[in-house]
């Protein structure tokens, strides 16, 4: 008898999943047409004019910045944290953009960037979301339409998003009594799912890059408001190469250290400077940078200790017993951004960075300088316990 219940069960159920997966794609997905008759019922603005209409300085999260976290500013009227409560009712507020980031590669954990192209120029937004795996709804690509209402606007570390008022009394963080308060969180799924519409099909091809040098990359460090309105921007950076360096707060950029199996130095598990894109930060989670330069400036790459490629080495050759950097040269894609999360530290030119969505966005060939001959592909070599670089 049991047996007979359970196949019954089997059936419908599977009767039920036909049923459920037969869904006409070209549904999910808004037309132009119907993005007007859905705008026409409140107003759709360019991202900037959305950013300049909403978010204010000091922010309107419960009439009291006292509540937001004490790095938040040094009392000279700027805000690096901030919130503003969108209106739930009334005319609808959309905005509209394309996403640029995508999260397979585990360096853009529950956040998305959206692209706006107004007059030939880029404007951009993180969207700070409570969702895993979010590229599988919202691919690199895809365009959307954002109803706000009932939502926020915000600065977290000096960097605007979507989002939601988060309060964060975390005590395991680093200085964590310095960031107990009011913050921009995370948008939950269900939100999500029910504000963000998807326009047309994913095309990735109708993304603007800019062509910048680390120069133009760092330009806006000391206007601390200017920076808010680069931050997301998509670039490529060419002619540069990573110099095996991070960037030690209190001297600047500093070798990295390569692993050495005999003495265990260099450990990305246990050793923060190791010479891979994200070692282990000991749980604290800030994401680690490492260095690249034009000869001339550097800036920074910034990859999470929990990205898939986190633990691969940074690019280099090995000649003899040395490691050589600097001899695989090229171009870096990804989103430019300005992170700031102290008003009590000076503006400088490592709160730039380039974040990658994973290894692909970098394209870096021989130079022909060391044992390579020049072009010869650079090939990403994953770190592994035990062995020394490039050791089988």
């Amino acid at each position: 008898m049991k047996a007979y219940q359970y196949i019954s069960i089997a059936a419908v159920t599977l009767s039920m999943a036909a049923c459920h997966y037969d869904v006409n794609p070209e549904s999910l997905y808004l037309s132009d047409d119907q993005v007007a008759e859905k705008v026409a019922d409140g107003t759709l603005y360019t991202i900037n004019d959305f950013l300049d209409t909403y978010m204010t300085e000091q922010g309107n999260y419960l009439s009291d910045t006292s509540l937001y976290r004490s790095r938040s500013t040094n009392g000279d009227g700027t805000y690096l944290f901030s919130i503003d409560t969108l209106p739930s009712t009334g005319p609808a507020i959309y905005i509209r953009g394309r996403v640029t980031t995508d999260d397979y590669g585990g360096n853009f954990y529950k956040a998305l960037v959206i692209q706006q192209i107004v007059n030939g120029e880029q404007q951009n937004l993180r969207l700070s979301i409570d969702m895993g795996s979010a590229s599988g709804m919202f691919p690199r690509g895809q365009e959307l339409l954002i109803k706000c209402n009932g939502l926020a606007v915000g600065r977290y570390a000096n960097q605007p998003q979507l989002c939601v008022p988060s309060y964060n009394n975390n005590t395991n963080a680093q200085n964590y009594e310095q960031k107990i308060g009011w913050a921009p969180g995370r948008i939950p799924a269900p939100i999500c799912r029910s504000h963000f519409m998807r326009i047309g099909l994913p095309d990735a091809s109708k993304l603007q890059y800019d062509t910048l040098t680390i120069a133009e990359c760092i330009a806006n460090y000391s206007d601390i408001k200017a920076a808010r309105k680069v931050d997301g921007k998509l670039v490529v950076v060419k002619n540069i190469w990573f110099d095996g360096k991070y960037n030690d707060n209190s001297n600047g950029p500093t070798a990295c250290t390569m692993y050495d199996p005999a003495t265990n130095a260099g450990n990305p598990k246990e050793d923060g400077n190791s010479a891979v894109f994200g070692p282990t930060t000991g749980n604290i989670g800030y994401p680690q940078s490492r260095c690249i330069t034009d000869g001339s400036k550097w800036t920074l790459v910034s990859t999470s200790e929990y990205a898939k490629y986190a633990y691969f080495y940074l690019p280099c050759e090995k000649v003899g017993d040395t490691y050589v950097y600097g001899t695989y040269k090229g171009s870096v894609r990804g989103i430019l951004g300005y992170y700031m999360d102290n008003a009590g530290y000076a503006p400088d030119a490592a709160k730039w960075s380039i974040t990658i969505c994973d290894l692909s966005d970098l394209d870096l060939k021989a130079d022909g300088t060391g044992n390579l001959a020049a072009e010869t592909p650079w090939e990403p070599v994953e770190w592994v316990k035990g062995k020394a670089y490039g050791e089988k």
